[in-house]
C-alpha cells in the first residue's frame, strides 16, 4: 500500500510540474509581442485552450485519427498560427527563454503526429496561413511559403501557364515545408527528380530567430535542410523552385488486373522493366485485396497506373515496345492537361473543376499506420504470392510501389541528403487503416501489429544494412527517442534508416547550427557530439 508519504510526493509533484508549466507559458505568451513586428500584432495569431478555436484548429491539420485519438498523446500549451514572417521568429526567440519546446507544422501529414505532439510541455506553431506563391514564368521560377499546399501550387502554375509544372506529391494537401524538406517524392521524379532537385533557394529561421537565404546559411545547411527534414535545423518559410516544363496534353492510364489475369507474372515483370522505361512515363504498381465477382473469394487486384509526359499514341508505342505483357490500348488512355492530371492522380472522377485543388484540409480522415521500404532487388514470384496471402489476411491495406529509374539514376546521391538514387528499383508503402466502425482507436494496438507483420515478411527482399525507410513516411518503430532528450546512439539507428551514410554529415551541419539541439524531436537530427 503506498504510504501517505509517499502519496504527497506524487501530489505535490504533480502540482509543481502543472505551476511549471503555467510559469513557462504565461512567460512565452508575454515575450511573443515584445519580438515580432508591432505593425503585424500577433495577439491574432495566439490560440491557448481557453479560446473556443483551440481544438478545432489542432484538429484542422492533423491527417492521423489514430495520433489525434491516442489518450497517450498530450496536446499543446498554445497554438501559433503565425501570419506574419516575425511570429515565427518570436515564437523560436520566446520558446528559447521560457524552456518550452517548439513543433513545427505546415500541412499535418507528419504520420506519426511528431508536428503537433510531445510528451513534455510544448507549443506548435501552425505555419498554415503563410501560403503566398509568386510565380515568375519569365525567369521560370516561384517563391511558395511553407504553408501552401501542392494542390494551390499546381492551381497556380496552371494559371500562369499551360507548359508548365513542378515535380512533387500527389497528395494535394500536402504542406509544402515539409513535404519538400522530407524530398517531395512525385509522379514525374523519373523525368524532372524529386521535387528538392528543382529548389534553388529557401528562406529559412535559425535558431536565433534570424532569417537566412540559401547564401547566408551556406550550402552545408542548404544541402542538409532538402531531405534531411528542415525542422532539425530552423523554421522553412519559403521555398525558391525552378519550374519544369510539360507537354500540354499529358496521358494517364489505369490498367487493373487480377490474380487470374495474370497480376503475379505482371507485377514480376513490372518490376523489372519499370525503372527502365522511358523517362516520361511513370507506373506505379498498387495491389490490394478484393471480393472475386465471380464466386465473393478473396483474391488480389493490381493497377497499374501511370502517367506519360506525352501524347497517347507515342505511349502505345512505348508500352508496346518494352511492356507488351500489360496490353496497354488507346481506350485505356486518357489525355488532359497536366495540372487536370494532378485530380486524376489525387483520385477524384475526370471532369472534377480544378478548383478542387484549392481545397486545404483533407477529408475522411481514417486511423492508420505506415511503413516503408526501398528495393535494389527484384522480389521473386513466390514473394509476390507469399505478399498476397498476407494482404488478403490482412484486408484493411493500402500498398504502392513506385518507380525510380530515369532522373533518379543521373542524380549524384551527395547532391542532396536523400542517398536513395542509382541502383534503386523502387519505393514501397505499406499502410494500414481503419475506421471508426472497426474499432477506432480501441483497436489501434491490434492493427499496428498487423503492419509489423506485413513489414517482418518483406524484410527479405527489401534493402538491407541498414534496411531504409522513406522519411516522409515518418515510422517511429525503425527507432525513437524522447521527447527532451536525444541519445545520439538510438538516433543512428533511425539516421541510418532515413538518410544511410548522409546521417553523421547532418549531425555535423546540426552541430554548426543548432549545437543545444533546440529544435529537435522524437526522430531528429542530434548534434554531432565532441569527444
Amino acid at each position: 500500500m503506498m504510504s501517505l508519504c509517499s502519496k504527497l510526493f506524487i501530489l505535490f509533484s504533480s502540482i509543481s510540474l502543472v505551476t511549471s508549466q503555467h510559469s513557462s507559458l504565461d512567460h512565452f505568451l508575454q515575450c511573443l509581442p515584445l519580438h515580432s513586428n508591432p505593425s503585424n500584432p500577433i495577439a491574432n495569431a495566439i490560440h491557448t485552450p481557453n479560446n473556443a478555436s483551440f481544438q478545432h484548429l489542432y484538429e484542422l491539420h492533423a491527417v492521423n485519427l489514430r495520433i489525434l485519438s491516442s489518450p497517450s498523446k498530450s496536446k499543446p500549451l498554445a497554438i501559433i498560427t503565425a501570419r506574419h514572417a516575425s511570429h515565427a521568429q518570436a515564437a523560436v526567440v520566446c520558446a528559447k527563454r521560457s524552456g518550452v519546446q517548439l513543433r513545427i507544422r505546415s500541412g499535418g501529414h507528419d504520420y506519426e503526429g511528431l508536428s503537433y505532439t510531445s510528451d513534455v510541455p510544448f507549443v506548435v506553431l501552425d505555419m498554415f496561413n503563410l501560403r503566398s506563391i509568386k510565380i515568375d514564368i519569365v525567369s521560370e521560377t516561384a517563391w511558395i511559403q511553407a504553408g501552401a499546399t501542392t494542390g494551390e501550387l499546381y492551381y497556380q502554375i496552371a494559371e500562369k501557364s499551360d507548359v508548365h509544372g513542378f515535380p512533387s506529391g500527389i497528395c494535394t494537401t500536402l504542406g509544402i515545408g515539409g513535404h519538400f524538406s522530407g524530398g517531395g517524392y512525385g509522379n514525374m521524379m523519373r523525368k524532372y527528380g524529386l521535387s528538392i532537385d528543382n529548389v534553388v533557394d529557401v528562406r529559412l529561421i535559425d535558431v536565433d530567430g534570424t532569417i537566412r537565404n540559401r547564401k547566408t546559411m551556406g550550402e552545408d545547411v542548404f544541402w542538409a535542410i532538402r531531405g534531411g527534414g528542415g525542422t532539425s535545423f530552423g523554421i522553412i518559410l519559403s521555398w525558391k523552385i525552378k519550374l519544369v516544363r510539360v507537354p500540354r496534353k499529358v496521358t494517364v492510364f489505369n490498367v487493373q488486373r487480377t490474380l487470374d489475369q495474370g497480376a503475379t507474372d505482371l507485377a514480376y515483370r513490372w518490376q523489372q522493366i519499370a525503372p527502365k522505361m522511358s523517362k516520361d512515363l511513370f507506373i506505379r504498381l498498387q495491389p490490394e485485396p478484393i471480393s472475386d465477382a465471380t464466386n465473393g473469394n478473396k483474391t488480389i487486384r493490381v493497377s497499374f497506373i501511370g502517367q506519360f509526359l506525352g501524347r497517347a499514341r507515342r505511349l502505345i508505342q512505348e508500352t508496346d515496345s518494352k511492356f507488351q505483357e500489360l496490353d496497354l490500348q488507346l481506350s485505356d488512355c486518357n489525355e488532359m492537361s497536366w495540372v487536370e492530371s494532378t485530380l486524376f492522380w489525387a483520385g477524384y472522377p475526370n471532369g472534377t473543376s480544378i478548383d478542387t485543388l484549392l481545397q486545404r484540409v483533407q477529408d475522411n480522415k481514417v486511423f492508420f499506420k505506415t511503413k516503408s521500404d526501398f528495393y535494389k532487388k527484384v522480389i521473386p514470384k513466390q514473394g509476390l504470392e507469399m505478399l498476397w496471402e498476407l494482404l488478403m489476411e490482412i484486408g484493411n491495406v493500402f500498398m504502392q510501389l513506385n518507380p525510380h529509374g530515369g532522373r533518379m539514376e543521373e542524380i549524384s546521391e551527395s547532391e542532396t541528403a536523400v542517398a536513395q538514387r542509382a541502383g534503386y528499383l523502387f519505393k514501397t508503402q505499406y499502410t494500414i487503416h481503419w475506421t471508426e466502425s472497426e474499432g477506432g482507436i480501441g483497436a489501434a494496438d491490434g492493427y499496428v501489429e498487423m503492419s509489423r507483420r506485413l513489414y517482418s515478411a518483406m524484410a527479405r527482399y527489401a534493402s538491407s544494412n541498414p534496411r531504409e525507410a522513406f522519411l516522409n513516411y515518418r515510422d517511429l518503430d525503425i527507432g525513437s527517442n524522447g521527447s527532451n532528450d536525444t541519445d545520439f546512439a538510438v538516433a543512428r539507428v533511425y539516421g541510418a534508416k532515413y538518410f544511410n551514410q548522409h546521417f553523421l554529415r547532418l549531425t555535423r551541419v546540426k552541430a554548426m547550427v543548432d549545437p543545444d539541439n533546440f529544435f529537435k524531436n522524437e526522430q531528429s537530427i542530434p548534434p554531432l557530439p565532441s569527444y
